[in-house]
């Protein structure tokens, strides 16, 4: 559609949220057997659908070679049969999940008699705000609708003609099996003034997720009248201690850095303990110089590894999402945990090591929402948490941090039952 203005757009968004609102008070009353069925259905769907999916994901493919996208931003958005049939089975490993939503979280009476019970309630209308992701459609419609709630989703002009198809999908599966109209939704524009006109629509969206780019989140955050959770860069760190067993801790380092280098839990910085940076440094320069990566050291890196990138301080912020990584030498695991504390986006870290108390030290230490011992960030991720498909990795501390299933997208409330009582 041409020349959509502003004011069209908030009318349509308007009765888009009226919808949703609907929906989700009717969500709220859905059985756990009836969601179970939508969700098995939208799964069988989306799969039935991979031939008009792969179609529409190779025009945004096109574009994105004709637009200079990144090779991280291609990789997200790039759909195979693999990946529509992971995202399938995401769906049915979400619906095969416990409900959510009507848990007794905890049952106490009063010395008056009144019976008081804490118990997990849907959020309501859920807005998500995300880029180069077609995958997020389906992982958050399915989770969104196992939880009780209703979603609103706007996805980036990347994805645009995936996510068309993905939601038709969608839209056809949950109808076949009874899905609530207005319970999931895709907004059809890609004008930005759709994402200013969303962030004040707190009178239908009860949370707003934003996933992308360091740039969008600061928008959502900004510009937003209701809460947000947010999903920030990943800045992910890798320490390793003298007492690290050094073959497997290159194992890791490559796993986190090369196995998908553009996508949040890849790592971006590796610390080196000074007391073995004689012997680690050499070995984690060879090992990443082999594996196409890029290293960015300090001087005291580059004493070991001389024909390492001269390293800037501010690059140790950085979310490359690319075969790149920043290197430093510290003084030992006290000093790394501060260093990631700093610089770090608070997503995921590890250690490689073997002394007891460096590991703990280390894992109490850190504050971000992963922390790892002798294994790679790349765990960080709803599908291998067991959750199946994800909203994302909140970076939050408040409601969710980490990797966000089901389970993180309820609220509760407190019911009372009395007979008569009054204060």
């Amino acid at each position: 559609m041409e020349n959509i203005t502003a004011e069209y757009m908030a009318q349509q968004l308007e009765l888009m949220g009226e919808k949703a609102l609907r929906a989700a008070r009717e969500l709220a009353l859905l059985s756990a057997d009836a969601k179970v069925k939508m969700l098995n259905s939208m799964a069988d769907a989306v799969e039935a659908a991979m031939p008009e999916i792969l179609q529409a994901n190779a025009a945004d493919m096109n574009n994105a070679v004709a637009n200079d996208l990144s090779s991280a931003m291609q990789d997200r958005l790039r759909l195979d049969e693999g990946r529509i049939k992971t995202m399938a089975d995401g769906l049915r490993t979400v619906a095969q999940q416990s409900d959510p939503a009507g848990k007794v979280i905890s049952s106490f009476t009063r010395p008056n008699g009144l019976v008081i019970n804490k118990v997990t309630v849907p959020l309501g209308v859920i807005g998500i705000i995300y880029e180069a992701r077609p995958n997020v459609t389906v992982d958050a419609a399915g989770i969104c609708l196992k939880a009780g709630n209703a979603v609103i989703l706007r996805g980036g002009k990347e994805a645009f003609n995936s996510n068309i198809a993905l939601a038709a999908a969608l839209d056809r599966g949950g109808q076949a099996a009874g899905l609530i109209a207005g319970a999931v939704q895709i907004v059809p524009w890609t004008e930005r003034e759709a994402v200013q006109i969303m962030l004040k629509m707190d009178k239908y969206l009860s949370v707003i997720i934003p996933r992308g780019g360091e740039g969008l989140i600061r928008t959502v955050v900004a510009g937003a009248t209701m809460p947000v959770i947010k999903h920030y860069k990943g800045v992910c760190h890798a320490y390793l201690d003298k007492s690290c067993d050094l073959e497997s801790a290159l194992k890791i380092l490559i796993n986190g850095k090369c196995q998908r280098p553009g996508v949040c839990n890849a790592l971006e910085t590796v610390l080196i303990d000074r007391a073995a940076a004689d012997v680690l440094v050499p070995a984690v320069f060879k090992t990443l110089c082999e594996n196409k990566v890029t290293v960015f050291g300090d001087e005291e890196f580059r004493k070991y590894a001389p024909d390492a990138e001269v390293l800037a301080e501010e690059q140790l912020f950085n979310e490359y999402l690319d075969l790149r990584i920043s290197a430093k030498v510290v003084d030992g695991v006290t000093a790394a945990v501060e260093h990631i504390n700093f610089y770090g986006s608070h997503h995921s870290e590890m250690i490689s090591a073997e002394d007891a108390a460096a590991v703990e030290t280390f894992l109490n230490g850190v504050d971000s929402a992963v922390v790892y011992a002798n294994a790679s960030t790349r765990f960080t991720d709803g599908g291998e948490f067991g959750m199946g498909a994800e909203i994302g990795i909140s970076t939050d501390k408040l409601h969710a941090r980490g990797p966000m299933g089901v389970d993180e997208l309820v609220t509760y409330k407190y019911i009372v039952r009395g007979n008569g009582q009054v204060r």
